[in-house]
């Protein structure tokens, strides 16, 4: 049967429909209906409807009647499907194709310019996505903030749960913050559930992915992009530094545990530096992975525990008591108490 496509539905669905449903509710046309002769204004769609089955000739009549549209939408419909089904299968088998290539292409001495490769603005994206692909063994990573934004959390889930699948072992770093981000939250769930380990650290850093130890990705230092590392020694040292702060952060669950009262201790002590450390807020909004605006609910709290007014009082009453945030104080008593 003839193959349709989106001009004969064009067709269908303005003039043809139109016809169809006139034939069908008078019970037929004559076969001299000048609106389908070889020149009428109903002609072409006329000849669609012929060339789909959906009428037939009345001979004692000399009529065209309509048919029931049920006995020809599979002749119509199924093979579209089919051909839809094979496109997709086609598409995916030149895609495997492609990535091969691209993995033989980026191992091979000749795609490396130098241990240093940079990633301008829209290219950084499918540069990860193609890095990950070709993990074999580990991949470690740091989010700094509330992690991944909501839209792009649907490919990083089928991104790293395609490599952790895979066998790849996976342990992904983020502020206390991002306990905060329901988009977090079910990321974590979707990549723990396949044996990754995710934790959270008090401090800010900088984001970080590296690949199997041989690759590392930083952020430029002005706009989007990134910076491709595979220098070893460089590399290695990067996940140096990945691990001290791993040994120091909290795991990170999908479950209220005595374990957020250590958290929000930890982010009180990160405060108090910022606080001791003059910076203004904005700079340390962005140090604690938070909003200014939660950021400044976090001085706020500081003050009546402090049972100060100001922040010349909050800064001389921690001084006065040795407050560096150094420590993690606890619950610190008050001479007015």
């Amino acid at each position: 049967m003839t193959s349709f496509g989106p001009g004969e539905r064009t067709l269908f669905e303005s003039a043809a429909t139109a016809l169809y449903d006139e034939i069908a509710t008078q019970g037929g046309i004559p076969k001299a209906d000048p609106r389908i002769a070889d020149r009428g204004p109903d002609r072409e769609a006329f000849d669609l409807l012929q060339e789909l089955g959906l009428v037939t000739a009345d001979e004692l009549d000399a009529t065209w009647v309509a048919v029931d549209p049920a006995t020809v939408q599979s002749r119509v419909v199924a093979p579209l499907g089919q051909q839809g089904a094979e496109l997709i299968t086609e598409s995916g088998q030149w895609a495997q194709a492609f990535s091969n290539l691209s993995q033989t292409w980026r191992q091979s001495p000749g795609s490396v310019k130098g241990p240093f490769t940079e990633l301008r603005g829209e290219a950084i994206g499918p540069y990860i996505t193609s890095s990950v692909a070709d993990a074999s063994e580990e991949l470690l990573t740091a989010q700094p903030q509330t992690g991944r934004a909501m839209e792009q959390l649907p490919q990083a889930i089928e991104r790293e749960v395609a490599a952790l699948r895979r066998g790849v072992t996976m342990r992904t770093l983020y502020q206390h913050a991002a306990r905060r981000s329901s988009a977090t939250h079910k990321y974590v769930a979707a990549v723990a559930a396949e044996g990754a380990q995710v934790r959270t650290l008090d401090e800010f850093f900088n984001r970080l992915i590296v690949v199997d130890r041989r690759l590392a990705i930083i952020p430029t230092r002005v706009g989007p992009g990134g910076l491709a590392l595979r220098e070893p020694s460089l590399v290695l040292y990067l996940v140096d530094i990945f691990e001290r702060s791993w040994e120091r952060a909290r795991p990170f669950t999908n479950r209220e545990t005595p374990l957020m009262r250590d958290i929000a201790a930890e982010q009180r002590a990160m405060t108090i530096r910022m606080l001791v450390g003059g910076h203004a807020d904005p700079v340390g909004a962005k140090r604690l992975g938070v909003s200014p605006r939660t950021y400044a609910a976090y001085v706020s709290d500081l003050k009546h525990e402090f049972q100060v007014d100001t922040r010349f009082q909050l800064g001389y009453e921690m001084g006065r008591r040795g407050i560096t945030g150094n420590d993690a104080e606890p619950h610190v008593e008050s001479d007015r108490d």
